[in-house]
């Protein structure tokens, strides 16, 4: 027979265990809800990219087609390429001679790692190719010009880039430079910072390409003198993140005068001239010289600390990217000013 007190022992225990129950489904519930949700608000991330055959890269660029042929470069033949579904794409066919000089460089490692890469600045690696003698790199197509086209080879590039648009491609070629540098983890070394590894997309922004990609050819002069600093040469301590930042200072140097690199004479050219403040022998004389200098000559100043420094005195390219950023801003306020008065004349 079971004594009051027992009874009430056995209620009390019944009851914390219905509640020990209900506290149990409650949290269970609760944080498949709460990872649910999780699930719904994450973002997707990008994945690397896809291999293809030489068999399915032949068939989009008809065969290495000459008339697909849209450049050439120190590291291969870029062609337009145009996929089964039907999007258009850029390939670039790595020469034969770096392809065997380099033969098990790990290049399908390196291109899914490099390919991981998602901004608005920089030019996406969609996928590649490898087989005996070939090595192939698809990429997204942003457009056929690249800035060295625009500054040295058409007539009306000079008229189409204006300081304001300058300044806008400076800011955006070195933000997608700090992409690579900052936001990739491990970072990304581009290799050979210029012109034509600047492309200039339909909105006229700059948008970087081929990061990377040094390691195809380390010690190739060609198209590459002049785009890198001199302690690239000593002790093979090749690419690293302040050559990148020397290769940024070149290109202002070339938005700032309009002139060519020719293989690091500019540099020589224009460092005294930057230093004096000669603005008018320094600054492109087929473009009408903006009423404030200011903003002319703090670009002028960031090129001459890009490359006129060593490697350890050099700024970082996130300091450049916090002043090209200062100088685009105060542009666009220009443009927007300019057009408020012009509306308020009408």
């Amino acid at each position: 027979m079971i004594h009051g007190e027992n009874i009430v022992y056995v209620a009390v225990l019944a009851l914390a265990s219905v509640s020990v129950l209900a506290l149990a489904i409650f949290l269970f519930t609760s944080c498949k809800r709460k990872a649910a949700e999780s699930e719904e608000i994450t973002l997707p991330t990008k994945t690397c990219a896809c291999p293809y055959t030489l068999t399915d890269i032949d068939a989009a660029t008809d065969g290495f087609n000459n008339r697909r042929i849209i450049g050439k470069g120190r590291l291969g033949v870029v062609y337009a390429a145009v996929m089964p579904t039907g999007e258009l794409v850029v390939v670039k066919r790595i020469h034969p001679r770096l392809v065997l000089s380099h033969a098990g460089f790990g290049f399908s490692s390196v291109l899914k790692w490099l390919s991981l890469a998602q901004s608005p600045h920089v030019v996406s690696i969609l996928g590649f190719s490898e087989a005996p003698g070939e090595r192939v790199i698809m990429m997204e197509f942003v457009g056929m010009m690249n800035l060295d086209f625009y500054l040295h080879h058409n007539s009306d590039g000079t008229s189409l880039l204006d300081w304001n648009r300058r300044l806008r491609i400076a800011a955006g070629a070195a933000r997608g430079v700090e992409y690579l540098h900052e936001v990739m983890a491990p970072h990304i070394v581009h290799g050979c910072i210029k012109p034509s590894n600047i492309l200039i997309d339909v909105k006229l922004c700059a948008r970087v390409c081929d990061y990377g990609l040094s390691f195809l050819a380390p010690q190739e002069r060609q198209g590459i003198l002049g785009y890198v600093d001199d302690e690239y040469w000593i002790d093979r301590q090749g690419a690293s993140k302040e050559s990148d930042v020397y290769g940024i200072g070149v290109v202002l140097l070339e938005l700032l005068s309009g002139r060519r690199c020719e293989e690091g004479l500019i540099v020589k050219w224009a460092l005294p001239l930057i230093k004096e403040m000669k603005l008018n022998e320094l600054l492109d004389p087929k473009l009408v010289r903006p009423s404030d200098d200011k903003p002319l000559v703090r670009l002028a100043k960031v090129a001459l600390a890009c490359v006129g420094n060593s490697r350890k005195s050099r700024p970082s390219i996130v300091q450049v990217v916090a002043i090209l950023n200062n100088l685009e801003d105060g542009a666009v306020l220009d443009v927007q000013g300019e057009l408020l008065s012009q509306r308020s004349c009408i």
